[in-house]
């Protein structure tokens, strides 16, 4: 995976004497306001519930708030090896939790063909989690079965959940087989696997008696026939299938499935219906339309990949006005998943502002470990998830955009009075006019950014401004 070097933001020294940008003038608006073309554009049309994957009634230090949840992917590619990941990540949930992460989405657990030193998606054994002696190892990359478990208890400790990443398109470290149709030898003899459940051979990988393949191959793994009866039984259908061992035993609460366009989008509705929990799949397009039907046919939610390509060519491409075109969470905000970056893909550069957009707008936004951990400011991280978890309600509507600016209103639901975001991409202080939702109210900028406290007009126009290449967030100052 390509990394990059991320800048830091940029020291401001222009002091401001204002404390308060309260302006009664109606010409200056006039003339600030249609400096540029400015129209409201109304984004989601749905009811404007929060979005959200949390319990409220649950206790601890994870307690969901109006705006919903944030999720932390909370592993990356090569991870150390040894052992140790399960509990690096079991000394981060108390922390996690307290900085209002609702869940946290693990590598795939069960042990792979490459034993100690697999990243899991060349999955043999599902239900070996670490505790059997095969593939060279007793444990996984991760950790053992015991430290597995330890770590899923302290997360829900912290009333926070546990996503599974389910690999059910190929399988690897088979032995080899007669194939008779195929008319060689093949790798799809998992009879010997050490846990003894899920026994697999050739008719349950294509080709064979259901056909020749299905929707795609990976890698040239043996292709999974979730055609067949039997592979759907020990996938979702018996009562130690692997689904419901996952949710009932090891006490996982929802799935990322992977590479889903290597089988039809009713296997995960399959699975969806029969297991239950969240889950979101990996469907890696950027039309929206394909992205849409994937997520209603699968009935599942979908990581936003059309949101993923539009912010790196708005952000990194110095055109925020690409911000208004379509993407997964204004079609249906409730089954995207937005992601800055993740363990395959790293190519938004300005993340400052990509996150900044994620954890303002609807969807179910995502964060990325080493993001978070080390190259990003946590601070200004955490004070994000504060206001996604406490402000960002509602519907959206975008106030302006161009090339380097981007506003957009969040319009609050059931009490909650939403906000204002205000990104920038340009080297020095924008200011601005906007409409709000509340009249005769101060408001304020809840990163600390500005200093302002203006109060909004009683038809409800305010003026806020935003540092270089950073962004601001305005709401009722309560």
């Amino acid at each position: 995976m390509k990394q990059k070097k991320h800048l830091s933001l940029l020291t401001i020294s222009i002091i401001f004497a204002l404390t308060s940008c309260e302006v009664n003038d109606e010409s200056e608006r006039i003339a600030d306001s249609s400096s540029k073309e400015f129209e409201v554009i109304e984004v989601t049309k749905h009811d404007g519930k929060p979005f959200s994957t949390g319990n409220s009634s649950n206790v601890g230090k994870f307690v969901a708030g109006p705006g919903g949840g944030v999720m932390m992917q909370a592993f990356y590619w090569d991870v150390p090896a040894g052992g140790t990941w399960w509990n690096v990540v079991k000394g981060k949930v108390t922390a996690w939790g307290n900085a209002g992460i609702e869940s946290i989405w693990l590598p795939p657990a069960s042990k792979a063909q490459n034993g100690p030193f697999s990243m899991g998606y060349d999955p043999t054994d599902y239900y070996d989690f670490g505790n059997f002696n095969q593939n060279g190892t007793i444990e996984t990359r991760f950790g053992s079965k015991t430290e597995l478990t330890s770590l899923i208890t302290a997360a829900h400790g912290q009333s926070m959940k546990v996503y599974a990443d389910i690999v059910l398109n190929h399988n690897s470290g088979g032995q080899s087989q007669a194939n008779p149709f195929t008319g060689t030898n093949t790798w799809t003899d998992f009879s010997g696997v050490a846990s003894g459940k899920f026994l697999r051979g050739y008719n349950d990988f294509y080709k064979n008696s259901y056909g020749n393949n299905d929707e795609g191959a990976f890698g040239g793994f043996p292709d999974l026939c979730h055609a067949s009866p039997y592979v759907q039984d020990w996938l979702w259908g018996r009562s130690d299938a692997v689904g419901k061992y996952y949710k009932n035993t090891m006490k996982f609460d929802g799935w990322r499935f992977d590479y889903v366009k290597g089988f039809g989008p009713w296997v995960v509705n399959q699975w969806n219906a029969n297991v239950g929990g969240f889950s979101v799949g990996e469907y890696w397009d950027s039309n929206v339309n394909t992205l849409e039907w994937w997520a209603n046919n699968a009935n599942s939610s979908v990581f936003d990949f059309a949101c993923y390509y539009k912010m790196n060519d708005a952000f990194d491409g110095n055109n925020l006005a690409l911000l208004t075109d379509d993407m997964m969470w204004k079609r249906n905000p409730y089954k995207a998943v937005t992601f800055v970056t993740n363990h395959d893909t790293d190519e938004i550069y300005n993340k400052t502002l990509a996150y900044a957009y994620i954890l303002t707008h609807e969807g179910y936004p995502t964060l990325f470990y080493k993001d978070y951990e080390e190259w990003l400011d946590k601070n200004k991280l955490n004070n994000l998830i504060w206001i996604h978890n406490n402000k960002a309600t509602g519907t959206t509507s975008i106030l302006y955009a161009d090339n380097d600016e981007y506003i957009a209103r969040r319009n609050g639901y059931n009490g909650n009075v939403g906000l204002v975001v205000y990104l920038n991409n340009s080297s020095s202080w924008q200011e601005r006019w906007i409409q709000t939702n509340w009249s005769n109210a101060q408001i304020k900028d809840f990163t600390g950014a500005s200093s302002w406290l203006p109060t909004t007009q009683g038809d409800k126009w305010v003026k806020i401004q935003c540092p270089p290449k950073s962004y601001s967030v305005w709401s009722i100052n309560m």
